[in-house]
């Protein structure tokens, strides 16, 4: 998406997403809202038909990067837990008490004293 999108996009938008869809095969759909500056009720308009157009043709978007303001807007909307944000932004599980987190090993350096 670009830093400023209107509502007379929207339905070109919606057009793209269904062609791309239709050509992948793709489950979740990541789409990069960083670009947007200053997000307003047209932006969530644009990313709740995105999600809806994805889920008519069985898919899922996920956004990713979105600011502070678009996160508050999407909360005031009741959007929030409709439209999942991109991992970055909502680690999906926490890691119990002295459980490691996968995906990263600790790594001892030969300089490192003894503890």
């Amino acid at each position: 998406m670009g830093p400023i999108i209107t509502r007379a996009e929207i339905p070109g938008l919606c057009d793209t997403l269904a062609a791309l869809l239709h050509e992948g095969d793709a489950a979740v759909i990541i789409c990069d809202v960083g670009a947007v500056i200053e997000p307003d009720a047209a932006v969530v308009d644009a990313v709740a038909r995105l999600h809806l157009t994805a889920r008519r043709l069985g898919r899922q978007i996920r956004l990713q990067h979105a600011n502070a303001r678009l996160r508050d807007l999407l909360a005031l909307m009741g959007l929030d837990g409709v439209l999942p944000l991109g991992l970055s932004l909502q680690p999906q599980r926490q890691a119990e008490h002295r459980e490691e987190v996968r995906g990263v090993e600790e790594g001892v350096d030969a300089g490192d004293q003894p503890v």
